[in-house]
C-alpha cells in the first residue's frame, strides 16, 4: 500500500532540507526502505599541476552523463549536463602565445625598420660613428618642433667657425660636426691651400684642425680637430626627401659672426651651379665683394670662376647667406642637416655694400654622405 504521507521522525538523518522536500515531493514513501547515506562533504579543489585545478568526481559525473547521452541505463537521465572542463587548461596560455609572440616580433621588426630608416649608423675610422637619418627624425624637442628657436638651440652646438690662413691670405668659413671627436664637414673652398686651420666651436674654445681629405669637384673637406672629444655631432639628414617650399634654418659665421642664424624656404632643386677648383680662387679673393665665386645658369657670379671649375646639382634656399657661411648648415625644421651651404649670390659688387639676395646654395647632404669615404682616405684630389 502506497502511503502519502511521511511519519513523523521519518527520515530525519537528512542534513539537506531541500533533499528531504523533494523527496517528499516526488516520490512515495516505504516504512522498510534503508535510511539514506549520509550527505557527503562539499568537493573541494585539488591542484595537481600549476595552472590545472580538477574537482574530485567531476570525471565521474561527466562519465555519468556520457553513458546516459548514449543510451545507458538511464538511471542518470535525469542528471543535468556538467559544463566541460578542459581537458588541457594550459593550452590557451599556449595559444595566447603565439599571436602575443607574433606581436612581439612584428613590433621588433617595426621597431628595426623605423630605427634602420630613422638611423643608420655609418662607421667611421676608430670607434666614433657618424648619425645619418635616411627620413626626417625629430633632433629638435616636441615642445620648440617647427620653431627657428628650436633648430637653433638644437643644432648650433654642432656648427664651427672655421679660420684658414695661407699664402694667398685668409678666409673664414663654416663647418658642421660630424663626430664626437671633431670630424667636421666644409666646403673645400674654406680651407683649400691653408697652411693652418683653426676652428671654435659654439661654446668659445678653439682648436686646430688638420685636413684630412678634400674632393674638389664636390667641393667638400673632411677636418678633424686636435684632442678633442664630447663635442655635439649633427644628424644627417636625407635631402632626397626634400621638397620645394620646405621650410629651412641655416647656421654659420658670415663676416666672423658666429653662430649665425637665419631662415626660409627652399626655392628650388638640382639647380647645376658652377664653382672653382684652383687654390688662387679658394681664398675668397676672386670676387669684388670677397664672395666665392660661382657659375649659374650661363653666368658668373661674384667674380671669375677661373678655368678650372666644377659643377653639382645644389639646392637653392632665400635664407639668408653671406661670405662666411659657406661650408655651414642647411637644416630641415627637425633639426637634420639636409645641406652643406657653398655660394651665395649678391646683387652688388661693392664689398661695403654686398648683401644677401635671397639667392643661396646647398650641397644637398646626400652628395656629402656619399663621399664620406673618400674623404676620410685622403679624398679624391690626394
Amino acid at each position: 500500500m502506497t502511503e502519502s504521507f511521511r511519519r513523523d521522525g521519518e527520515y530525519e538523518q537528512y542534513a539537506n532540507p531541500y533533499q528531504g522536500a523533494q523527496q517528499h515531493a516526488s516520490s512515495p514513501v516505504n516504512p522498510e526502505w534503508p535510511p539514506p547515506p549520509a550527505q557527503p562533504p562539499a568537493p573541494q579543489p585539488v591542484t595537481v599541476e600549476p595552472g590545472t585545478t580538477v574537482w574530485p568526481g567531476q570525471q565521474a559525473q561527466q562519465a555519468a552523463y556520457a553513458t546516459s547521452a548514449d543510451g545507458g541505463d538511464g538511471n542518470g537521465g535525469g542528471t543535468a549536463p556538467l559544463t566541460a572542463v578542459p581537458a588541457e587548461p594550459a593550452a590557451p596560455k599556449k595559444r595566447t602565445r603565439g599571436p602575443l609572440a607574433l606581436l612581439a616580433a612584428v613590433a621588433i621588426v617595426a621597431a628595426a625598420i623605423g630605427g634602420g630608416t630613422a638611423y643608420g649608423i655609418q662607421e667611421l675610422t676608430g670607434n666614433d660613428t657618424v648619425t645619418s637619418s635616411s627620413t626626417s627624425t625629430n633632433v629638435v624637442p616636441s615642445s620648440a618642433k617647427g620653431t627657428v628657436s628650436g633648430v637653433a638651440k638644437a643644432v648650433s652646438p654642432s656648427i664651427v667657425e672655421i679660420n684658414a690662413t695661407s699664402n694667398a691670405g685668409e678666409s673664414t668659413g663654416s663647418g658642421v660636426i660630424i663626430t664626437s671627436d671633431g670630424e667636421i664637414i666644409t666646403n673645400n673652398h674654406v680651407i683649400s691651400g691653408a697652411s693652418t686651420v683653426k676652428v671654435s666651436t659654439s661654446d668659445g674654445k678653439t682648436y686646430t684642425a688638420k685636413v684630412v681629405g678634400t674632393d674638389s669637384k664636390k667641393d667638400l673637406a673632411l677636418i678633424k680637430l686636435e684632442n678633442a672629444s664630447g663635442l655635439t655631432p649633427a644628424t644627417l639628414g636625407n635631402s632626397d626627401g626634400v621638397q620645394v617650399g620646405d621650410e629651412v634654418v641655416a647656421i654659420g659665421s658670415p663676416e666672423g659672426l658666429t653662430g649665425t642664424v637665419t631662415s626660409g624656404i627652399v626655392s628650388a632643386l638640382n639647380r647645376d651651379v658652377t664653382v672653382a677648383t684652383e687654390e688662387g680662387q679658394s681664398q675668397n679673393q676672386g670676387g669684388g665683394n670677397g664672395q666665392w665665386p660661382f657659375e649659374f645658369g650661363g653666368q658668373q657670379f661674384n667674380g671669375d670662376t677661373g678655368s678650372s671649375t666644377t659643377t653639382y646639382k645644389a639646392i637653392q634656399t632665400d635664407a639668408s647667406l653671406n661670405p662666411g657661411n659657406s661650408g655651414g648648415a642647411l637644416i630641415d625644421m627637425n633639426g637634420n642637416i639636409i645641406g652643406i651651404n657653398s655660394a651665395m649670390y649678391s646683387a652688388s659688387s661693392d664689398s661695403s655694400t654686398a648683401g644677401s639676395a635671397g639667392l643661396g646654395f646647398s650641397i644637398p647632404i646626400n652628395t656629402v654622405k656619399s663621399d664620406l669615404a673618400t674623404l676620410r682616405a685622403g679624398g679624391s684630389d690626394s
